[in-house]
């Protein structure tokens, strides 16, 4: 399959986007957004790595295989965030057991 050539001027371009993301990352860890701090700082590391696998990586010019492999790794990617979460969230649901110092009830005669 022939590759497309691709000018140098859209990796200066995805470059300088990415410089640029980098420095509004920064900045925006020194802006106190509250509970939005790791959402903006999730969104712009959403946004650089697209660019890294859409032009760096040429799955924009890729064929359909190389997307569905790519779309199941980030499947995958999310299972395993799900059941990693989901132990978390779940480690404190059985209460502790008791001590072995309690005595036993009282028998009766």
């Amino acid at each position: 399959m022939p590759h497309p050539i691709v000018p140098q001027k859209t990796y200066v371009i995805v470059f300088l986007c990415l410089i640029g993301l980098t420095i509004l990352t920064t900045a925006i860890a020194f802006v106190d957004l509250g509970p939005f701090n790791t959402v903006a700082a999730l969104a712009i590391a959403f946004s650089k790595m697209l660019l890294v696998i859409l032009f760096f990586m040429g799955v924009r010019h890729s064929s359909g295989l190389v997307r569905i492999i790519l779309v199941a790794g980030f499947f995958w990617l999310a299972l395993l965030i799900a059941f990693t979460m989901s132990d978390y969230r779940t480690r404190f649901w059985t209460p502790a057991p008791d001590s072995w110092s309690i005595t036993a009830p009282p028998t009766h005669p």
